[in-house]
């Protein structure tokens, strides 16, 4: 039998732990429930150990770094990610474990947006930002990921074992989004139902400081995975601020015959060979990352001999 881990990082969930493992163990009864505890000042840890979880510690604080220590310390072949504030149901685990078991999926991501997100979920900036960043990374990866920050997913063992984690917090869920689209991995969208936290229950996002690292690591993403178009778009921009200084200078050549504005001509000519450069530089870094998807594909395959 294939062995399926539900991971559960958490950070002050007693009030929802218990009922997060006894769902997930319900519909799962195959499954090791692990709960990593990160740093909570309650009784997170042992309320998920009496409910029969498999319980360990992250000491550095932030999501990205928990789950960085479960995907280094755990072998299965189906890995399932849920929050444990019991927003996400159990019902969904199955229909998500089956596609990756059936290889019909690298990764599979819960789908909150298309249904009852908008509706359950009271903090509208919240809503906003999750569309916000849908449309962005969508768009710059010419993709179709329907909910790109939730926290529902199930993943093969190739990806979690081939995903080099960065992001420290919240940011995660982009950076394995992006990761996944830029390496070609397949994705599948399950639609899911949310519903928000209990009463008494608060959220650990922070929607102004959070969405602003989610931000921060689409732009480091975008330059990273797709070098040539983002300092193309640089490079666009500085070459029009380059015409808009010379422009006034060269009507005043033609009507003249004299270059009257010299620190607009200098400028001009700056902003011309900054523009040239940061092309060049795309055209340099999207080689570099050319062969560094050529690379992954090497390591994809030294993982399934391994695995052999």
């Amino acid at each position: 039998m294939s062995k399926i881990a539900v991971l559960i990082p958490c950070y002050n969930e007693a009030q929802t732990i218990e009922k997060v493992v006894k769902d997930f163990k319900k519909e799962l009864p195959e499954a090791d429930i692990y709960v990593y505890d990160n740093n909570s000042n309650d009784d997170t840890a042992k309320i998920a150990k009496d409910a029969g979880a498999i319980v360990r510690h992250e000491y550095m604080q932030g999501k990205g770094n928990v789950i960085r220590r479960m995907f280094r310390e755990i072998e299965a072949d189906c890995y399932l990610m849920v929050d444990g504030d019991d927003t996400y149901p159990a019902t969904h685990a199955r229909q998500m474990c089956d596609l990756i078991l059936e290889g019909k999926a690298e990764m599979v991501v819960g789908d909150r947006l298309s249904s009852t997100y908008f509706t359950e979920n009271k903090r509208k900036f919240h809503n906003f930002g999750n569309v916000l960043v849908r449309f962005l990374v969508n768009k710059i990866f010419k993709s179709n990921v329907r909910d790109i920050m939730t926290g529902y997913r199930a993943f093969s063992r190739m990806f979690v074992k081939s995903f080099p984690i960065i992001s420290g917090g919240f940011e995660i869920e982009t950076e394995m989004t992006i990761h996944a689209l830029d390496k070609k991995m397949k994705l599948e969208n399950v639609l899911i139902d949310y519903r928000d936290r209990p009463s008494g229950s608060e959220s650990k996002l922070n929607t102004v400081s959070d969405g602003l690292k989610v931000l921060n690591t689409i732009g480091k993403l975008f330059k990273q995975y797709r070098p040539l178009a983002f300092f193309s778009i640089l490079s666009a921009i500085s070459l029009l601020i380059g015409i808009g200084f010379f422009i006034p200078t060269l009507i005043g050549y033609l009507n003249t015959g004299l270059v009257e504005k010299f620190p607009s001509l200098i400028a001009a000519s700056f902003f011309g060979i900054i523009s040239i450069q940061l092309f060049v530089g795309g055209i340099i870094l999207e080689s570099i990352a050319r062969k560094d998807r050529q690379n992954f594909e090497l390591h994809l395959i030294n993982l399934e001999l391994n695995k052999k």
